[in-house]
Parts: C-alpha cells; structure tokens; sequence
C-alpha cells in the first residue's frame, strides 16, 4: 500500500469498515464544501469568520470536522460566502420504498 487512498480502499472490502466510513460521508462532503467555498472566494478562515462573526476557531472547526454546525450556522456561513445553502435527501441505491 503506497497511499493512504490505497489503504482506505483495502480497507472498504471489510462490511462493518465500509458502513462506518459510508456514515461518515456527509459531515465529510460538508467540510469539503465549506473548504473549496471559501477557497473559491479567496478568503482566510479569519475573513470569513469577521464577515459572519463565527470565531475563526469554530471555522477551523467546522473544516476539520470537529464541529457541528446548525443550519442556522451554515446559512450564515453560505451568505457570506454569496453562495445558496442547498440540503438534500437522496434515495439510497440499494433502497425499496423505505416502509
């Protein structure tokens, strides 16, 4: 194994491994949001936090997935970053009816 990639891949052909890190995939895909957000607009953790009067460390936090925001939160977070905040439900792929 030569890259944390191939590692993670190896270990996704255990069941219970695999469920785990799936549970895991939207915090992962909001911090990865807020990231490449406020990457695309330019600005520091800091700017963004003295726009939304969020403290900088409860950015930090958001990003490294140590925090958990409210929607309340990720609304002020999507304005100042002059973006929509869009949540969704999505069928499972392996999903009947859900009854």
């Amino acid at each position: 194994m030569n890259t944390l990639n191939d590692f993670i891949d190896e270990q996704l052909k255990d069941p219970v491994f695999k469920e785990k890190y799936e549970a895991l995939e939207p915090e992962f895909t909001v911090m990865q949001a807020l990231i490449d957000a406020r990457k695309e607009r330019g600005m520091t953790q800091k700017e963004l936090a003295e726009v939304t009067g969020i403290s900088q460390a409860d950015i930090s936090r958001l990003e490294r997935g140590t925090g958990n925001p409210s929607i309340k939160t990720l609304q002020r977070l999507a304005q100042a970053l002059q973006m929509a905040l869009r949540i969704e439900f999505v069928p499972l792929q392996n999903s009947g009816t859900g009854r």
